[in-house]
């Protein structure tokens, strides 16, 4: 599917909301930076070909690869922004879970990119089925580690105490975090860094539902489980590492799809 010209839509606002068809997406993983120029154009390609034919996008964390306060004006910042606004000018509504690299995204971001902040774990009504979804971080309890440290980030207080250093302090911070985060990756096994069994079945038989779409663990598969007595489904989205990856809904549908970088 070709791009259209980054100051081109294909209709008016209009036109699309008489005739928007049933379609849903979830994303989660971009993990955009200035430094992966070839993520952010699929993303911008994917707002403007893909999410805009859509009634809903959904964007499970880590849109970003690190977010150190609403406050940072950068001009890359902003135009994720405008994308982000146009496509919601033109009748998508979008949806944003904070993710482990994201969760400092605040209420003022959001106003700038007309998207709406929901709760870490939500239950949504995706045409007629109940659906929790979720980063998917909070699945993964055997990487005790990662999951001290999340509890502490989470805090009022280390929050406070984060945005109140100056924004260069917490460029440096983000920086510093985002390589110990490697390091401590590459030697973690793979099965600390996927979700725990329990920890799916326990959220399902909380929310009493069937379905589950979460991100974080970067495995795209759609796998089937017991739980509350029925066949259920988890659906993990795939990262923007080195594919565009989103999930595609509709009524009669569930489609896992990727399209090249480039």
């Amino acid at each position: 599917m070709s791009s259209l010209p980054s100051d081109t839509l294909p209709a008016s606002p209009q036109f699309l909301s008489d005739q928007q068809p049933q379609v849903t997406y979830f994303i989660a993983d971009l993990h955009l930076a200035q430094n992966r120029p070839d993520i952010t154009a699929c993303f911008l390609r994917f707002l403007k070909t893909d999410a805009i034919q859509a009634q809903t996008l959904y964007i499970l964390g880590d849109l970003f690869e690190a977010w150190i306060g609403d406050d940072d004006d950068s001009s890359y910042l902003a135009t994720i922004a405008k994308a982000l606004t146009t496509l919601a000018s033109f009748g998508t509504k979008i949806y944003f879970i904070h993710g482990n690299r994201d969760f400092l995204l605040g209420k003022e971001f959001a106003i700038k990119s007309t998207m709406t902040l929901l709760p870490e774990v939500d239950l949504i009504d995706l045409y007629g089925q109940n659906v929790v979804i979720m980063h998917g971080d909070t699945l993964c309890t055997r990487d005790i580690a990662y999951q001290k440290f999340r509890q502490k980030s989470r805090s009022w207080w280390w929050q406070a105490l984060i945005k109140s250093l100056p924004l260069f302090v917490r460029k440096k911070i983000a920086a510093n975090y985002r390589q110990r985060s490697a390091a401590a990756t590459a030697i973690k096994s793979q099965d600390i860094m996927d979700v725990t069994p329990n920890e799916v079945v326990k959220s399902l038989e909380k929310h009493q539902c069937q379905l589950m779409i979460h991100g974080h663990t970067h495995r795209p598969a759609i796998h089937e489980l017991m739980t509350n007595g029925k066949t259920a489904k988890r659906i993990v989205l795939g990262d923007w590492y080195d594919q565009g990856a989103w999930l595609k809904v509709t009524p009669t549908s569930i489609e896992l799809l990727n399209k090249p970088l480039n």
